[in-house]
């Protein structure tokens, strides 16, 4: 069994928000048990009253209850996820409304307009049922909308407000006030929801920016490789068909025809390598000068330093060593929740060693869609020019990672 702390190390950023603001929720409905309680103690005469104590006790923990389901499944509904909401929130006023007048049929009568000794407790049972019983219906439903059931909640409680002895003006002044609560613990409990929703949306914008990087990467790829066979493949087509014309008619210009065909596609061959290197190649400088906006952009501080012996190393070694920086900034992005990023690049016992530190790990990481084939290609790359990647230990969320290729000599 896994300890609590495990857990939450294992969650993502948003989750861990998430987590936060649902718990922040489910609190506020946990707090209207106290409320009842202190309400009954505060009243008057309640030991005179013990069906309405109890009556007071059952509606306080049922409606607690009913409150906590009603608020996950109407923020549920808010993150656009499935959720019956409709049917708990209507539950819940239901259960406001019928709870609020058994307590006061079944409490002492009398005016609130005394001393505070002398207010029924029943009273301030209902103005707690109200205040935090309406919190889970600013969450599932529209403003307008509970607006207008919390106006609606209000109105069926002032009868019973009379009949339980609450003078009309007295009735109108409290459920003001407790309308005014009402209003501040909703808009509190929906802007809750709100900033939960701000930060999935923000999480999938910024993996909506990983995935465009890619997909510009392959359209770039794509385009250079038409502007360098389109031509080329339209020639050996026009070619090949005027060689099957003058082969037909027996002319011995077919053979010449076929041999500037075969010279096109030895051509094309060595262009397509070309473009194909050139992708491959990636210059040192320029990847960390490009993964340090690309970190930056997603708010990641990004430290460079690349020492003053960059330009003494030969361009294979700075090939594969770029090749490095851009596998590391995608794992940065895709695998981890980082703040800060170090690239450091330095020589020692005739080897360049390029070191790369992040933070923002989680301590069980998930298994990689993909494979985990990155680490892997990086490790034959660098196999090719004598080099190797290792991973030492580093602190409790952080990824350290060395890759070495030996200096010529």
């Amino acid at each position: 069994m896994r300890s609590p702390l495990r857990n939450w190390r294992r969650l993502s950023k948003p989750q861990r928000t998430e987590f936060y603001l649902r718990w922040c929720l489910y609190l506020m409905a946990l707090f209207l048990l106290p409320g009842v309680l202190f309400a009954i103690g505060a009243g008057a005469g309640a030991a005179d009253h013990h069906s309405a104590v109890q009556v007071s006790l059952l509606i306080g923990l049922a409606t607690t209850l009913v409150l906590l389901r009603t608020f996950r499944v109407s923020l549920d509904h808010y993150l656009h996820r499935p959720a019956d909401h409709r049917r708990w929130v209507v539950l819940t006023v239901g259960l406001v409304v019928a709870g609020s007048w058994a307590v006061m049929l079944l409490g002492p009568t009398g005016d609130m307009t005394g001393k505070p000794a002398q207010v029924p407790f029943t009273a301030l049972v209902v103005g707690y049922l109200l205040a935090f019983g309406f919190t889970p219906v600013c969450v599932g439903l529209t403003p307008r909308w509970s607006s207008l059931t919390g106006l609606g909640t209000v109105l069926a409680v002032v009868p019973a407000l009379v009949l339980g002895g609450v003078g009309l003006a007295t009735a109108a002044g409290f459920l003001t006030v407790i309308a005014a609560c009402m209003a501040f613990l909703g808009a509190s409990c929906r802007s809750f929801a709100w900033l939960t929703a701000i930060v999935w949306e923000l999480d999938a914008a910024r993996e909506a920016q990983s995935r465009l990087a890619v997909a510009e990467e392959r359209l770039r790829f794509s385009r250079d490789l038409h502007d360098v066979m389109g031509r080329n493949l339209t020639t050996i087509a026009l070619k090949s068909e005027l060689a099957v014309q003058l082969a037909k008619r027996g002319r011995a210009e077919a053979a010449d025809q076929m041999a500037e065909v075969q010279r096109i596609a030895q051509d094309s061959q060595r262009e397509v390598r070309d473009v194909i290197r050139g992708y491959r190649t990636a210059d040192l400088h320029a990847e960390a000068i490009g993964a340090r906006a690309v970190l930056r952009s997603a708010d990641v501080a990004c430290e460079i330093d690349l020492g003053e012996d960059l330009d003494r190393l030969t361009a294979p070694v700075q090939s594969v060593l770029g090749w490095v920086i851009r596998e590391a900034t995608t794992n940065v992005l895709r695998h981890s929740e980082a703040a800060r990023c170090l690239i450091r690049l330095r020589q020692e016992d005739g080897r360049a060693v390029l070191e790369l530190e992040n933070d923002g790990v989680p301590a069980e990481p998930l298994p990689s869609p993909g494979g985990g084939t990155g680490l892997r290609g990086l490790r034959e790359r660098l196999a090719a020019h004598g080099g190797e990647l290792t991973v030492p230990t580093a602190a409790p969320g952080t990824f350290r990672m060395l890759a070495t290729v030996p200096l010529p000599t």
